[in-house]
């Protein structure tokens, strides 16, 4: 995992939720922990990590809070600790 990846993890957890992630990079994150990222069909983008498959809204703009939150409950669900597993 490179800084950059490292980067949009820790923005992915930050406080207050980020609202002006890039899709792509957040997508290039779940890659570099090991995901399998799919696309899904009917603009869902499948992402599967440590037993764990969920889909996400592929979309070409910011993430929205929302967003940003269910990514950050699949990431914790599959047992990713941005502090723990990737300190910056």
């Amino acid at each position: 995992m490179n800084h950059q990846h490292r980067k949009v993890l820790h923005a992915l957890f930050a406080h207050p939720v980020s609202a002006n992630i890039d899709p792509k990079h957040a997508l290039a994150v779940f890659e570099a922990v090991g995901a399998e990222v799919k696309a899904g069909g009917h603009g869902q983008v499948k992402v599967s990590l440590n037993g764990h498959t969920q889909g996400f809204h592929e979309t070409r703009h910011s993430l929205s809070k929302e967003e940003v939150v269910e990514m950050r409950k699949f990431l914790t669900t599959a047992g990713i600790d941005p502090e723990r597993d990737f300190p910056l």
